[in-house]
């Protein structure tokens, strides 16, 4: 069946509620506990299609309920296939309207990274809570705006770093904080794939919307190094490079960084849109322990120097799901989320970090 939908009807929709207001939101209400929260996706592209809608069909605690688009032949799609009400479509020009929305709990920034930092700000300012996808934001002054709106309207804020709600992976940081095999000595770590942007008009390949594999794929090694040793870093180093000009140009297709912590812990990472990588390996003082894969959307797994075997979860292709849940669970029941802003801030640091390095022919930049 094709769907299709007129401009006048796109602009009907997604002007169909009045907004009670746009600044100065009061405090939310925490929701009740057996009721689920209603999240609208912010940007239809292929991981709101792909997995945070059908992710959103398996959660407990919250619910897909509403769309922000600008691509109005999606609209009759999705409104099909996830009974989505007119009242609930909006596009980015009167998003701010969906704080008359009582039926809209969350907002879920799905949009390339130049964009996060303007829909999450409307987000909070029209009091719901924001679900930011990493990278959080373009620079340090973003993060630290969207941080301060959330603040403001006294809404929840949490970055969709979903491998800190995998199991295999809390793992890992619980072998670090425990010290199970001794203090954390070394990390390497690579998350990459090997692929082409041909579309001129794909963010990715565009430096002001974030596009680049350190923007992209980087942010999980720098991410992982975190959370695996428990310790931010205190310099870090970086270059970054393309082979394939003719599409980035602009844009980094690989990047290198050593990250330095406290300890004289180093952590060496690498990022590319023409290199498959994916692996997270700690070396201890006793041991070691690794996973590969360990940022892929199902099949997370490893093992390490003592035998023990980290095998896939059986629920790992729920990996949004999950992540979601613990999201909205946090919300309901008043808590601190497992990811929050200044997480995704603190690695938006490194990632400027790592590109001023570069610039500066790999030097080192201090944090």
């Amino acid at each position: 069946m094709k769907h299709s939908i007129s401009r006048k009807r796109f602009l009907k929709l997604t002007g169909s509620v009045v907004a009670a207001s746009t600044v100065g939101f009061p405090s939310i209400i925490i929701p009740k506990r057996n009721r689920k929260l209603g999240v609208a996706l912010v940007g239809l592209g292929r991981y709101s299609n792909g997995q945070l809608a059908p992710g959103l069909q398996l959660t407990q605690h919250c619910e897909l309920r509403g769309i922000v688009t600008g691509s109005p032949e999606k609209i009759p799609v999705w409104q099909e296939r996830y009974n989505i009400p007119d009242a609930n479509v909006y596009n980015y020009e009167n998003m701010h309207q969906v704080a008359g929305n009582d039926d809209i709990d969350v907002i879920y920034v799905v949009t390339p990274p130049g964009l996060h930092a303007e829909h999450s700000i409307i987000g909070a300012n029209a009091g719901k809570h924001v679900w930011c996808e990493k990278p959080m934001a373009m620079d340090e002054a973003e993060c630290q705006a969207i941080i301060d709106a959330a603040n403001k309207n006294r809404v929840q804020l949490t970055i969709g770093y979903r491998m800190q709600h995998e199991p295999n992976t809390q793992t890992i940081i619980r072998y670090g904080m425990e010290q199970t095999y001794g203090a954390v000595t070394a990390v390497n770590t690579g998350a990459g794939y090997t692929g082409a942007h041909r579309d001129p008009e794909d963010w990715r390949r565009n430096p002001k919307l974030g596009g680049g594999a350190l923007y992209d794929m980087g942010v999980y090694p720098i991410n992982a190094a975190r959370y695996a040793t428990g310790m931010e870093p205190i310099g870090v180093k970086g270059r970054q490079w393309s082979n394939r000009e003719e599409m980035y140009r602009y844009v980094d297709e690989f990047t290198e960084f050593e990250m330095e912590f406290p300890n004289g812990v180093f952590a060496y990472g690498e990022t590319s849109f023409g290199k498959s990588t994916n692996y997270l390996d700690v070396d201890a003082e006793d041991g070691w322990y690794r996973l590969r894969p360990f940022q892929s959307y199902t099949g997370v797994q490893g093992e390490t120097s003592s035998g023990t075997s980290l095998p896939p979860n059986p629920n790992q292709h729920k990996q949004q799901a999950r992540q979601m849940d613990n999201d909205a669970l946090a919300i309901i029941e008043n808590r601190d989320p497992v990811v929050p802003g200044e997480d995704g801030l603190a690695d938006i640091r490194i990632v400027k970090a790592i590109m001023e390095s570069s610039r500066r022919d790999g030097e080192w930049k201090k944090l």
